[in-house]
């Protein structure tokens, strides 16, 4: 089967009666994107990493990766291989340079340790064919829920309220001691939130 490589777009989220997270997968040489809806832990830690969030106690991602690294065990990269009656799934290869093993994941899991060791991602034609979609644009504005599948087949278990401060009322110097707080005190969401507001503020600048 013909292997086509992702890109991650971001996290974006969808409204309806409730709020969820999703990932969003795009083909490297196309239109095709992949939303996938993941858990508010999993969301965090995709999300640290994009950014370059450094967390006071690793998370347990990090922690895998660390442990992997030091036994020189690398991960090759990651397929995401079968999608099933809605669920996505992963094959994740890792090597010590001699042997390969593959192990089975949750897509959400498998993308957040690919981020970590900076690992390809792939999925099949066949996959995009059936579970993909092309928006009108790439923004990470709201998506609508009958375009996302997760890959666990639970979305209720990820329902989130999604009611964020106004951050546009405070100053940079603010912006960024909350930053720094909200950093310390693990609560990744709002540090993402709150340099986004930093971010649209130097766009504006150039």
């Amino acid at each position: 089967m013909k292997k086509i490589e992702l890109k991650i777009l971001g996290i974006s989220y969808t409204h309806s009666q409730t709020s969820a997270y999703a990932l969003i997968l795009a083909e490297s040489d196309g239109l095709r994107r992949l939303p996938i809806i993941i858990g508010i832990s999993e969301a965090q830690a995709i999300a640290i990493e994009l950014e370059k969030m450094k967390a006071i106690r690793p998370l347990t991602h990090d922690l895998f990766k660390s442990l992997s690294s030091a036994y020189h065990i690398f991960l090759k990269d990651v397929v995401i291989n079968k999608f099933e009656e809605g669920i996505f799934h992963a094959q994740m290869t890792f090597t010590d340079g001699i042997d390969e093993k593959q192990l089975d994941a949750r897509t959400s899991d498998a993308v957040a340790i690919a981020l970590r060791f900076d690992a390809p991602i792939f999925t099949y034609e066949e996959i995009l064919n059936v579970a993909g979609i092309i928006l009108d644009n790439d923004n990470k504005g709201p998506l609508s829920d009958e375009n996302l599948t997760d890959d666990k087949g639970e979305k209720d278990d990820y329902v989130e309220d999604n009611k964020y401060a106004d951050y546009s009322q405070f100053t940079v110097k603010e912006l960024e001691e909350m930053l720094s707080k909200a950093i310390e005190e693990e609560a990744f969401e709002k540090a993402s939130h709150i340099r986004d507001e930093m971010e649209k503020r130097h766009k504006k600048k150039k």
